[in-house]
């Protein structure tokens, strides 16, 4: 199997008719080297998540077809898979569930991807998430949902290079099974993308050298080593530390340390009742905190909502990519 390659769960769908692909969201932590002083810039830290996620399946049809949510999109991404592919288009394809869009799941990349993947079963194709990303204008920044649509885990991407390929993976990790994760979101606002996105990285001064090497040194020495022998103190106050600095930088474009009032003073509250992990996903409006056990999350869970906009809920981290299977 080839990197970026997802594992064939079902042997028959390469041959079948119809395909049915099911992909997880992914949480961004946050940048490695925004300054980029050493050739590469962005470089990633992040983790696949089991909820929200999206679920799609696709069949060989007369013609092009979408049916649920985010048709137009889903089109799009059908017609560049065949082109990349210089394959057939003449597929129908119903979205099932999606992620939540321009929330901090990466909701963008995992549906492009799971249209790709679908799209080549159908032409009896070997899908490769690297190979789709430039045509389907995935990865520019981070290499973090690539991984997390093929592999899961817990994810450090190198960043991108002078030329222009998507982020390489540097370190990928099992997340612990007994960990959760207590999502807060915002369903009232949306967070920065599209041209504000681009907006925003074009006008913000450069990252202090020292701030992204600290960074480098805590994921390196601090974050991974506390994932691998299972330390929730370790691993959750490596992360704030790292949110405080990206969130800071970011602030001049998301109103805030966070986009969301309500989340941040949500977040306020776990911090003071003494949880170390905890941030925002990319730029938002999802909040997390990072708990070492499901009693513990729900614990949380029952002493911060109060209703209103927030929603909660208890993920677990995912440490397997999408399955792609014959339906039918």
């Amino acid at each position: 199997m080839g990197v970026g390659e997802v594992p064939q769960r079902n042997e028959a769908a390469a041959s079948s008719s119809t395909v049915r692909v099911e992909a997880p969201a992914r949480l961004h932590f946050g940048f490695l080297d925004l300054h980029g002083g050493l050739g590469r810039r962005f470089g990633s830290i992040g983790l696949a998540i089991d909820e929200p996620s999206l679920a799609l399946t696709a069949r060989r049809a007369g013609h092009l077809s979408v049916t649920g949510s985010e048709a137009e999109r889903v089109e799009g991404y059908a017609l560049a898979a065949a082109s990349h592919l210089k394959g057939s288009d003449k597929v129908a394809i119903a979205v099932e569930r999606t992620i939540p869009a321009h929330a901090g799941f990466g909701s963008g990349t995992q549906l492009a991807l799971a249209v790709a993947a679908a799209v080549a079963r159908l032409n009896g194709a070997v899908f490769s998430a690297q190979s789709f990303s430039t045509s389907l204008d995935r990865g520019n920044r981070s290499g973090v949902g690539l991984c997390a649509f093929t592999e899961g885990g817990l994810i450090v991407d190198g960043g991108r290079g002078a030329d222009g390929a998507p982020p390489p993976v540097t370190a990928r990790l099992p997340y612990p099974e007994s960990w959760r994760i207590v999502l807060i979101l915002d369903r009232s606002m949306a967070g920065v993308h599209g041209t504000r996105e681009v907006e925003a990285f074009r006008d913000l001064p450069r990252f202090p050298e020292a701030q992204a090497a600290e960074i480098c040194r805590i994921v390196l020495m601090q974050v991974l080593p506390a994932a691998a022998l299972c330390e929730p103190q370790g691993f959750g106050s490596g992360i704030t530390r790292i949110q405080d600095l990206i969130g800071d930088h970011f602030a001049p474009h998301q109103g805030g340390r966070y986009a969301s009032t309500a989340v941040a003073q949500a977040l306020a509250a776990a911090a003071a009742l003494g949880v170390p992990g905890y941030g925002q996903s990319s730029w938002g409006p999802t909040g997390f905190v990072l708990m070492p056990s499901e009693a513990e999350a729900r614990t949380l869970v029952s002493k911060l909502d109060r209703g209103g906009p927030l929603r909660f809920v208890i993920a677990r981290g995912r440490n397997t990519g999408a399955t792609i299977t014959a339906a039918g």
